[in-house]
């Protein structure tokens, strides 16, 4: 692949001012039918040649939810979900009750919001992170050291809601299906621990909820860019919904796997908050997304499930019941306002959370 070159007076910050004051996206970008992409999202020569797909290496574990009820298999079922918890921290869960036409509306609520006429768009393009409704490209556009191709509008929904006006039509009812997919696989991980099954629910880990509709529309050079960095999720728990546009990427094994889209499927990925409280032996895992190179826009609905905002001076880390002796915590405690810090201070990474709070 030949180099990038990048002129000697390039003004990087202005770029990204005035593609931010714009307000139009990548989206907007694409639509205007550029050739090349700015820039600022050029990846290093160093990464290029790794942004793309790795056919020889596909999938992620697959759990059937079905036999949550049955005395017999629940067992099994709770065995499956640890060691794909422990060895990948994503996998597929199917029979998980919410409706295809759910899937489907929620998917067409988030595509017909960023399909709306720029101006419309435009009207709540916003950088206020931690409450309420923001429509923005790349959450960390100015922190990061190299933007990604996608659109994003972020619903805060719990503790405190946002203004049900403002929040896309489909959302408000996906959530409360994703609060039960969440509810139910957290039992599932918590009895995997060896606690209760509303442990987890209990201790306040997934009271504050906010879900995120990306869009990643066509990228004219996939081959230069992602269309979301390499990063692990700083909460607890995340529901992924996605279209059947390919693109995600886990690190597995110190390779790229891609993860396929399953039809009716949900994805469930470990957060860094849950490794800590779990005393490490659940993982949150760093993936990705290739830049989208069809014509056809990949979209993702993500709800995250965190620990409860409310009071900040709150103490969270390892589950008392799993430190003992032979098994001493490997995290200190920490606060969410401490978290916050952590997290909003910086571009999406790795374990940023995890690293710093190591004993």
């Amino acid at each position: 692949m030949a180099a990038v070159t990048v002129p000697s007076d390039y003004n990087r910050m202005k770029e990204l001012t005035d593609f931010d004051n714009s307000k139009s996206g990548v989206k907007g970008l694409s639509d205007s039918g550029i050739t090349q992409i700015p820039k600022f999202f050029i990846h290093s020569p160093e990464t290029l040649p790794t942004l793309k797909p790795n056919p020889s290496k596909i999938g992620i574990p697959m759990i059937d939810l079905s036999l949550i009820d049955s005395p017999e298999d629940r067992g099994n079922l709770v065995h499956q979900i640890r060691d794909a918890a422990k060895t990948w921290g994503f996998f597929h869960v199917i029979n998980h009750g919410v409706p295809v036409s759910i899937l489907d509306e929620t998917i067409d609520s988030v595509r017909s919001f960023h399909e709306q006429p720029v101006a419309a768009r435009a009207e709540g393009y916003v950088r206020s992170e931690q409450s309420g409704v923001m429509f923005a490209s790349n959450i960390d556009l100015f922190r990061s050291t190299v933007a990604s191709w996608h659109d994003f509008v972020h619903v805060w929904m719990s503790p405190e809601p946002s203004d049900p006006g403002r929040i896309p039509a489909g959302v408000l009812e996906w959530d409360g299906w994703a609060v039960g997919v969440a509810e139910a696989v957290a039992g599932l991980l918590a009895e995997g621990l060896g606690a209760e099954a509303g442990r987890l629910r209990e201790a306040g880990l997934l009271v504050t909820r906010s879900v995120a509709g990306v869009y990643y529309p066509r990228c004219p050079e996939p081959e230069l860019t992602l269309g979301l960095n390499p990063h692990t999720d700083p909460g607890v728990l995340t529901v992924l919904l996605e279209n059947q546009a390919p693109g995600l990427q886990v690190r597995h094994g110190g390779e790229w796997v891609d993860v396929r889209p399953v039809p009716g499927s949900l994805i469930i990925n470990i957060g860094d908050a849950l490794q800590i409280i779990s005393n490490g032996e659940y993982r949150s895992v760093e993936h990705r997304v290739l830049a989208n190179a069809l014509d056809e826009p990949r979209i993702s609905v993500v709800e995250f499930f965190n620990m409860d905002k409310r009071d900040g001076s709150r103490r969270y880390g390892p589950l008392p019941e799993l430190v003992t002796t032979e098994r001493p915590a490997l995290y200190r405690d920490f606060t969410v306002e401490e978290f916050h810090e952590l997290h909003y201070s910086k571009g999406l990474d790795c374990k940023s959370l995890v690293e710093k709070l190591m004993l």
